[in-house]
């Protein structure tokens, strides 16, 4: 009895690991919110580039990583277009027709900081903040339910929270309760997707991919391959712990010479890099030539694109829009 037991476990997990074949893959980019209502038009222009899914960000507004209060705003005249509630459903429609799929990724601007500095000074505090959380988070899974949007983050970047292991699975408990589709968490490449302890009571193992590849300027094909040795390994490790497939909720680099060294950082922070659209397509080249070959791999989505257009003044931004990124996006995305 136990080896059927056995039999049939191994088999059902092979049935739903086949069925993330090349196919069903999510092959999303990171769609920017603006000011711009977006029309069939924008849609289009994307559908050219073989995605099929696409990444939504609403943002809430904390003041420092140690408030407790978490300022939302929700309606289309006091945010732009884009990241209203109006504004999410519409695009949300628009995609759908078009064959495209949505995950909701909200997401908390932190003043002077970012989510990942996130932490209470007493147990006090922290209640706050999970409260206000949810607040935030509810109203938001209630909007993917509203428009049966396909895919829900309950969180990103929030690494100094995820020790309240007990409030969050609380929280997950409470998104499913109102919001009927699949669920993920996007933690950072910094160790934090292998620090989170709830991955068993979610659908994906999400990743904010930003993982330097090289120290090396200008640095070739072969030298970014070799530079997702080690973070492959480490992830499915943790694919293998909890029997999770993996989307990487993001991953983006800069079109400069240091595109693999340190890929989260901003560019305007980026000081002595030179303008290199053949660095930028190396690395999108290195991650399609290794991590999306592996097994567990069931999605990506690129950071970013904009609807209207990249403004190419910012030639170093991360967005492959008109450059040699965005042709090894469109031919990988086909196949």
């Amino acid at each position: 009895m136990k080896s059927l037991l056995l039999l049939f476990s191994f088999s059902i997990t092979q049935i739903a690991f086949a069925q993330l074949s090349d196919k069903k893959k999510q092959k999303g980019v990171c769609w920017v919110g603006g000011r711009e209502v977006v029309t069939e038009k924008e849609i289009a222009a994307l559908t050219r580039c073989n995605a099929n899914w696409i990444s939504q960000t609403p943002f809430a507004f904390q003041r420092d990583p140690y408030s407790s209060k978490i300022r939302t705003n929700f309606s289309s005249d006091r945010v732009w277009w884009g990241e209203s509630d109006e504004g999410i459903s519409k695009t949300t429609a628009l995609t759908r027709k078009a064959g495209i799929k949505t995950i909701l990724k909200p997401h908390i601007w932190v003043g002077k900081s970012w989510p990942g500095a996130i932490e209470m000074k007493s147990d006090t505090a922290w209640q706050r903040w999970f409260r206000n959380y949810e607040k935030f988070i509810l109203h938001y899974a209630e909007l993917a339910e509203k428009n049966k949007i396909e895919l829900f983050c309950i969180g990103t970047e929030l690494h100094l929270t995820i020790k309240k292991e007990k409030e969050w699975r609380d929280l997950i408990y409470k998104i499913r309760s109102v919001y009927n589709g699949k669920l993920t968490y996007a933690a950072n490449f910094n160790k934090e997707y292998e620090e989170v302890r709830f991955w068993d009571a979610l659908d994906f193992i999400g990743v904010q991919a930003y993982f330097s590849l090289t120290k090396s300027k200008g640095h070739s094909l072969g030298e970014l391959k070799k530079g997702w040795i080690d973070p492959i390994k480490s992830i499915d490790r943790i694919h293998k712990k909890f029997n999770k497939p993996v989307l990487f909720t993001e991953i983006g680099y800069r079109s400069d010479t240091n595109a693999g060294i340190e890929p989260w950082v901003w560019p305007k922070e980026n000081s002595g890099a030179e303008i290199s659209d053949d660095c930028q397509a190396n690395c999108y080249r290195a991650f399609f030539e290794t991590v999306w070959k592996q097994p567990w791999m069931t999605g990506v989505y690129f950071w970013k694109w904009y609807p209207h257009g990249a403004n190419r003044n910012a030639a170093i931004d991360f967005t492959p829009q008109g450059k040699i990124a965005e042709k090894v996006l469109a031919e990988n995305f086909k196949n």
